[in-house]
């Protein structure tokens, strides 16, 4: 295959206008493109990581009193004996707040009793019974969880007043304790009191899934929840969630007269809620990188279309002294790769530079460097895909056109 590269690049600088701007174009995409492929990658693995709770098979129902004769405390005993005693559920819990959910209770947990000194750190916390880790799927691997006897009844449920055993995630127990001794040991809440760690569970998300440091960072109360108004966790087995739903919204309320079921909803619905700005910036940014691709594509392809055009005489002559449709194929092929390779080697360091000014700005890990690799394959095949037509249209020109006035 003859592949004059000396006529080529002459060719290319007596009509460098077209091809400088389909080069940038291709340096711009390929900028873009490597770096919102990786911010994409970054969200949906966001998305996808581990919360270590059985989210598939729970929902969450919320219950609020609002009349004078309203018992709390009888009406959070009759509500939990009645959901447990449903066919097919597996746990149920009161809380303060939802996991996943966006919104909690958070405070501060000291190493010492003293306020001043000494280090201490920002935890999310939760009010659970002794059906909690039963009913999140929690997997305990140090310890154990609340007995019943060990759950404060309703009451003022301020962490700053909670004073007795608590169970905390690994990723907790290691951030307060780095030697791994966590279990057994005492911490001081915000307000001096002692909590005694009986318990360390392997893994969960909590109220905040994005926006903070630590999201696993997570510690458990044997504390039921303050009234009137609370928020039960249920937990199904496999399959029976939705059916469980139904039966609960519809047969709840009716129990007690003096509160009122306020919504039923899957701890599902609240994940995505609480993902919805992730998913959405992937979703445009996906789309975004799509379209400049197409536009690249267009440049590319307008500009193989417009070269042939102008240079059917050219084409003619070759034909008619002995090229090959494939030399003509490959000629113009190749012009295009040097056009779409300049672009390329300009594209990556704009990508490098744009990478580095993601990190520092919005504290964005490096963009790895196979991204670029991959990248620059795929702005290789997307210009030899669009100057591939033009290309097969230019060897169909026949040598007698060489004769004819242009």
């Amino acid at each position: 295959m003859n592949v004059p590269f000396r006529p080529i690049v002459s060719a290319l600088f007596r009509s460098r206008a077209g091809a400088i701007l389909v080069a940038a174009q291709v340096a711009i995409a390929l900028a873009v493109l490597v770096n919102a492929v990786y911010m994409v990658k970054q969200r949906v693995d966001l998305i996808n990581r581990p919360t270590g709770i059985d989210v598939d098979n729970i929902f969450v129902v919320g219950a609020t009193g609002f009349t004078k004769d309203l018992n709390y405390r009888a009406m959070l005993d009759e509500d939990l004996t009645w959901i447990r005693s449903l066919p097919g559920v597996v746990g149920v819990t009161a809380t303060n707040s939802v996991p996943l959910s966006g919104g909690g209770s958070s405070d501060y947990v000291k190493m010492t009793p003293n306020a001043k000194g000494g280090r201490q750190t920002l935890v999310n916390y939760f009010h659970f019974n002794e059906q909690g880790a039963e009913t999140l799927g929690l997997k305990i691997i140090a310890g154990r969880w609340f007995t019943k006897e060990e759950v404060q009844p309703p009451g003022n449920s301020l962490f700053a007043v909670y004073s007795g055993p608590i169970v905390v995630t690994k990723d907790y127990a290691d951030r307060l304790f780095p030697n791994g001794d966590a279990l057994g040991k005492t911490v001081y809440g915000s307000s001096s009191q002692p909590l005694t760690i009986i318990g360390i569970v392997d893994h969960m998300l909590g109220s905040w899934l994005t926006g903070v440091d630590h999201p696993s960072d997570i510690m458990y109360m044997a504390f039921q929840p303050s009234g009137p108004g609370t928020r039960y966790i249920v937990r199904t087995k496999p399959g029976l969630r939705d059916q469980l739903m139904r039966k609960v919204e519809a047969e709840l309320g009716p129990r007690n007269v003096t509160r009122s079921v306020t919504y039923v909803r899957t701890l599902q619905l609240y994940k995505d809620r609480s993902y919805v700005t992730a998913r959405n910036m992937s979703i445009y940014l996906s789309t975004v990188t799509v379209l400049l691709l197409g536009i690249t594509s267009l440049g590319v392809f307008a500009l193989a279309t417009f070269n042939v055009s102008t240079r059917t005489k050219q084409v003619g002559t070759r034909r008619a002294v002995g090229a090959r449709r494939r030399d003509i194929v490959a000629h113009f092929l190749v012009e295009n790769w040097m056009i779409t390779t300049t672009g390329v080697m300009i594209g990556c360091m704009l990508a490098l530079a744009a990478g580095h000014v993601l990190s520092i700005e919005y504290e964005l890990p490096r963009v790895d460097l196979y991204y670029i690799v991959g990248g620059v394959l795929v702005m290789w095949a997307v210009g030899l895909g669009a100057a591939w037509h033009p290309s097969r249209r230019a060897a169909r020109i026949s040598p007698a056109l060489a004769t004819r006035t242009i």
